[in-house]
């Protein structure tokens, strides 16, 4: 548990360290709306994200830190910290798989997710305009991974919207 907590705190730090922050490229503002728990049939809900995704990589050109925090209409709420790799076939199209960690707590009427520690899978297809945002759908699986004796994870299907970070502030 200390080192699952170790890494959370080691890719928050990443995530916002100064060096970050002065890098040319721009990084990007999510904002979204999902659909959550869409494979189940039970306990639906509607989700809302709001994720920071710095342009500096790490290790990789293309393996960059994000951090994100998630609400659903149940009150459920997911705050975590991942790495993500951002492929990038035409010039507009982006395919992006990330993994996280983060803390959960359980809503009203959500999935119990029996632990406060949950992964998050994603893989998510966006298309860059004109103006450098980016629209996105993405499809992501929540589970503890085995670190409680339940373990029912929830998928989720959310659209976003990223600005560029130098258009928001």
């Amino acid at each position: 548990m200390k080192n699952i907590t170790l890494f959370s705190l080691t890719l928050l730090i990443l995530t916002i360290s100064p060096s970050t922050l002065l890098a040319k490229e721009t990084g990007f503002l999510g904002l979204s709306v999902g659909y959550y728990n869409i494979l189940d049939g039970n306990n639906e809900s509607i989700s809302f994200r709001a994720e920071y995704r710095p342009a500096k990589s790490i290790i990789f050109k293309q393996l960059k830190p994000w951090l994100s925090v998630q609400t659903t209409l149940n009150a459920s709420l997911w705050g975590g910290a991942g790495l993500l790799w951002e492929f990038k076939p035409t010039p507009q199209i982006f395919i992006t798989p990330s993994l996280g960690i983060g803390l959960y707590r359980h809503g009203r009427g959500d999935v119990d997710l029996s632990h406060p520690l949950q992964l998050r899978s994603q893989i998510e297809f966006a298309y860059s305009l004109k103006d450098k945002t980016r629209i996105a759908l993405a499809f992501s699986h929540m589970s503890n991974a085995g670190l409680s004796h339940k373990n029912p994870g929830t998928e989720e299907l959310s659209l976003y919207y990223y600005m560029p970070i130098d258009t928001v502030f």
